[in-house]
């Protein structure tokens, strides 16, 4: 008996470091987000050199192109522009979107009367509203901003319409039990509760506006990034385009890592750490 208890014990010693060395790698999500990242890099490289396309550059190629856009300053102004309708579109929508969404939340009227025209929104072919902005707004700074809540506005609604609709209802009832006022079971029950959820929405948010941003700078008018994209393709500088395409990628995927940042830390601290 006492050699099969040691044995198991044996057998359990043994097991606890493999289980360390497993668990090892997933502690290590930057690493293994910088092996992606080398990984693509490569695999970028290579079909360049192949090539799969006399369009398609090297990724060094690309990647000389981006130093030299920044070293002339073009990148730099573009984005001037380009971050301005950005920026106001965003901003204008994660206000418009919470509040439309919390009344949808709230009221059975609203929703039956607002979610259902958010949803269609978010479905359609959004591409296909810009030039009706077009045409009813001009190639303004008003076409871009609304191009952008077009595609902002209803992931932000409809991600806070469906926070708030489902609130824990033991808290409510709490609330009720205390004979907490309306007012009080919304700004101290119903939104903290749903604040996650709905600061999730802004950063899905924030994604569509940037889609929607270079959506219109390529459709509207070719200003700021769709304008060094158009310029660069139309002389055939595919390694000066490709640079331009990857840092738009790059800052929307900088952009969102931030806003993930500051959800787990503010909204999400039961997920700190993993």
């Amino acid at each position: 008996m006492a050699t099969n208890i040691r044995l198991e014990g044996e057998a359990g010693g043994l097991a606890l470091p493999l289980r360390r060395d497993a668990v090892g790698w997933q502690d290590r999500p930057i690493l293994l987000r910088l092996i992606s990242i080398a990984l693509f890099a490569a695999i970028w490289e290579i079909a360049g050199l192949i090539p799969v396309s006399f369009a398609f550059p090297t990724f060094s190629d690309t990647l000389v192109a981006f130093f030299g856009l920044l070293a002339d300053g073009s990148l730099p102004s573009a984005y001037l522009s380009t971050l301005q309708p950005l920026v106001v579109g965003v901003v204008l929508s994660a206000f418009l979107g919470v509040g439309i969404g919390t009344i949808c939340g709230l009221s059975r009227t609203g929703e039956w009367l607002i979610v259902p025209v958010f949803i269609v929104l978010q479905s359609a072919p959004v591409a296909a509203f810009i030039p009706l902005v077009t045409f009813v707004y001009g190639i303004g700074m008003t076409a871009k901003v609304l191009a952008v809540m077009i595609l902002a506005l209803p992931v932000i609604v409809l991600n806070t319409y469906k926070a708030v609709r489902n609130v824990n209802g033991s808290l409510l009832s709490m609330c009720r039990s205390f004979l907490g006022t309306r007012w009080q079971s919304i700004s101290k029950i119903i939104l903290p509760d749903a604040s996650p959820v709905i600061f999730a929405g802004l950063r899905l948010g924030v994604a569509a506006g940037f889609v929607g941003v270079v959506l219109a700078e390529l459709l509207i008018t070719p200003t700021g990034i769709g304008d060094v994209i158009t310029f660069h393709r139309s002389r055939a500088d595919y390694a000066e385009m490709y640079a331009t395409i990857a840092s738009i990628i790059a800052l929307s995927t900088l952009t969102l890592v931030f806003l993930q940042w500051v959800e787990v830390r503010v909204f999400r601290p039961e997920k700190r750490g993993r």
